[in-house]
């Protein structure tokens, strides 16, 4: 079964650091960009950043200087490193990955489960 599942989310102070990690695993044939979109609670899932195969990278406005999106392309894992971190970063934080099953289907974007980054004094 082809599925992302994250680790790395935690409870950090302000200022302070995190690095989420994602690794997809199962029967994916192809994954093309791989990224991160975070949830605070009251709020819609958001985009924060994303890298495709070019390794070129995007960042939202709020997190550029701070955070540093990266991938290992034979691992299949994409990684954010979050630096500086805020309380309004507070949130459930999934990583996302478009990719098919196999060379006949159609591309889709796959999401893992969640992990929550806390940031709180």
């Amino acid at each position: 079964q082809a599925q992302l599942v994250e680790s790395g989310g935690g409870s950090v102070q302000p200022g302070g650091s995190l690095r989420l990690s994602c690794a997809a695993s199962g029967s994916f044939f192809g994954i093309r960009t791989m990224g991160w979109y975070r949830e605070a609670p009251g709020k819609e899932r958001e985009w924060v950043a994303d890298i495709d195969l070019g390794r070129n990278t995007k960042y939202t406005n709020s997190v550029k200087g701070r955070f540093t999106i990266s991938r290992d392309y034979n691992r299949n894992t994409v990684h954010l490193q979050m630096n500086s971190l805020k309380p309004e970063d507070t949130a459930v934080y999934y990583c996302s990955a478009d990719a098919n099953l196999d060379p006949s289907t159609a591309w889709d974007r796959y999401w893992g489960q969640g992990t929550q980054v806390t940031v709180s004094s």
